[in-house]
């Protein structure tokens, strides 16, 4: 019966005083390393988390800590699906189920405790919601909850969603984009200032695992929460320690300084730890796209367009003077695909014969001719109105991946006649400047969720949230709209080739790459599982056997 918690799950103690949590924490820490609950797990990570408090951050980094700290009410199965709730996991909520066609009624586990021993309740659900969709906290996924009108407490442990229409992902909706929080710790913090909220840098949670400590620039460290309701954790003590970028975190993790990197990226790199004797390598579907976006505003000024971008025609005109392919192969070699849009492989709406743009430099020419493009002077740059065809790319330096992309990109605009420089910045200067829109054109990562309903609108709808280049189209939108509401598989992905057809010719963005991943865990992890969609969800369950620990598994943090 959907919404049923599995049968396997055992029932650990719940230990109602915070303060004899930490205590039991720290004994835990000191010496009580044993048998099957053991062990420390040491991931490279190629950046920083910038807070660790959910509804205010969609990176990636922080994204891999926060999913072992924080809990959803439930899950998404193995099998991907996001249609119905068939295949959702319970997580927080007990069991579920609907009242009618727009209500849906949760039932919070009664284990369920948050990390200082008070329990987790229905008005914890209740003030969730509330903060995701206050205007104030503007958190990058409140776009993604639209559809939900309220959300109200029955009584202590029943939380009530209803929604404003019906559509085929609304279990989706409700649960995935929320990890829920405890009203009782931040209630107090005014809207306005949780992005620099204190309970970010120190969060607690109702997950897995606790927080231990955060070195800036260096390490987080996560501790096994022995009285989480799901079920101890066999692995200890989950330590991020941050690199430079990509490479450094692949080296680590080959010489054996660290135990696991989620993305081995180029085809170098997957060589180098297929080789490496103590890693074992996982291939699994991208949730992965990368593009160089243009702002189409000025200065993030919506008002204001660009004052080259905010030109259609000069978009499109740029889109065909880059070859993609020629791109793709001197970077990925056959690990990645050229997206036909803002597309990860993971998503089934995947479709080659979405209509794009063509590569064409003859015609990409003649239309910047047209445009009043022309080189006046002969030095190889195109000039109108005194004024050269010249604009800036940011790029972040931990993204040695990006670096190479945007050396290839100013090579091919400067022979179309643009005068391209880059910006190289570090990933917290990068991340600042593309969401306050102080950028020409930025070379972008987006990690996708397991359906496009939420990711595209977010992202490139003019009400999303994270929609960094400000393209807006309301025909976009409304194509969007359509296809977030198709109730069959393949009306879907009809339209949702529409939308993308439509944003294609739009030209907000190049769409670069697509990669189908490859990470690497020490081969002393057994029970390795990599959810696409999110890398490290399921550690949890993952263990190191007794038989096979090392020093730094018994060493005391």
């Amino acid at each position: 019966m959907p919404g049923t918690r599995p049968p396997d799950r055992r029932t650990a103690p719940v230990v109602l005083v915070g303060v004899l949590l930490v205590a039991l924490a720290s004994c835990e820490r000191r010496g009580g390393c044993t048998g099957d609950y053991c062990g420390a797990l040491v991931f490279a990570a190629a950046g920083e988390p910038d807070i660790l408090l959910p509804p205010v951050t969609q990176q990636a980094y922080a994204r891999d800590v926060l999913e072992q700290i924080f809990l959803k009410l439930a899950d998404l199965g193995p099998s991907g699906n996001t249609v119905g709730d068939e295949d959702f996991r319970p997580l927080l909520a007990e069991r579920w189920e609907w009242d009618g066609p727009l209500t849906l009624v949760f039932h919070v586990d009664p284990r369920a405790r948050w990390q200082d021993g008070q329990p987790v309740n229905a008005a914890d659900v209740v003030f969730t919601f509330d903060i995701y969709t206050d205007s104030l906290v503007n958190s990058p996924y409140r776009s993604s909850l639209r559809s939900i009108g309220a959300v109200t407490a029955r009584d202590s442990l029943t939380a009530v969603f209803r929604f404003r229409t019906r559509y085929p992902e609304m279990f989706y909706d409700a649960v995935y984009h929320m990890r829920m929080l405890p009203a009782h710790l931040l209630r107090t913090v005014p809207r306005d200032q949780w992005r620099s909220a204190g309970f970010g840098r120190a969060p607690v949670g109702s997950g897995p695992y606790r927080f231990v400590s955060w070195k800036a620039g260096q390490s987080i460290e996560l501790a096994a929460d022995s009285t989480s309701f799901l079920g101890r954790p066999h692995i200890r003590r989950l330590i991020w320690r941050f690199t430079p970028d990509l490479q450094v975190a692949v080296t680590q993790t080959v010489a054996g300084d660290a135990d696991a990197v989620d993305v081995l990226g180029p085809p170098d790199n997957v060589k180098r730890a297929k080789g490496a004797p103590d890693l074992v390598t996982y291939p699994y579907r991208g949730a992965v796209y990368g593009f160089l976006g243009f702002n189409l505003a000025a200065g993030g000024d919506t008002n204001k367009p660009h004052p080259l971008f905010g030109d259609r025609e000069l978009r499109r005109a740029l889109a065909m003077v880059v070859d993609r392919q020629a791109l793709l192969k001197n970077v990925w070699g056959d690990l990645a695909q050229v997206p036909p849009g803002p597309l990860a492989r993971i998503w089934s709406i995947w479709d080659p014969a979405t209509r794009e743009l063509p590569y064409d430099t003859a015609q990409g020419r003649r239309l910047l001719t047209r445009l009043g493009w022309r080189d006046s002077d002969g030095d190889g740059i195109l000039e109108r109105d005194g004024q050269p065809l010249a604009f800036r790319i940011l790029v972040p330096t931990t993204s040695g991946l990006r670096r190479q992309y945007a050396r290839l990109l100013q090579q091919q605009f400067r022979a179309a006649g643009a005068d391209v420089q880059l910006d190289e910045v570090e990933f917290s200067v990068f991340d600042e400047r593309t969401q306050a829109g102080r950028f020409d054109a930025a070379l972008v990562t987006r990690t996708v969720d397991p359906t496009p309903s939420s990711s595209i609108a977010q992202v490139w709808t003019s009400a999303g949230r994270s929609n960094a280049g400000h393209y807006a189209n309301p025909v976009f939108d409304r194509l969007v709209d359509e296809a977030r509401a198709a109730t069959g598989r393949d009306e879907a992905k009809r339209q949702w080739r529409r939308a993308l057809e439509t944003l294609n010719q739009d030209a907000p963005a190049v769409f670069l790459f697509a990669p189908d991943n490859v990470a690497a865990v020490h081969r002393r992890v057994a029970g390795v599982t990599i959810r696409p969609d999110s890398y490290w969800a399921l550690v949890r369950l993952w263990r190191i056997p007794a038989d096979q620990l090392t020093e730094r598994d018994r060493m005391e943090p």
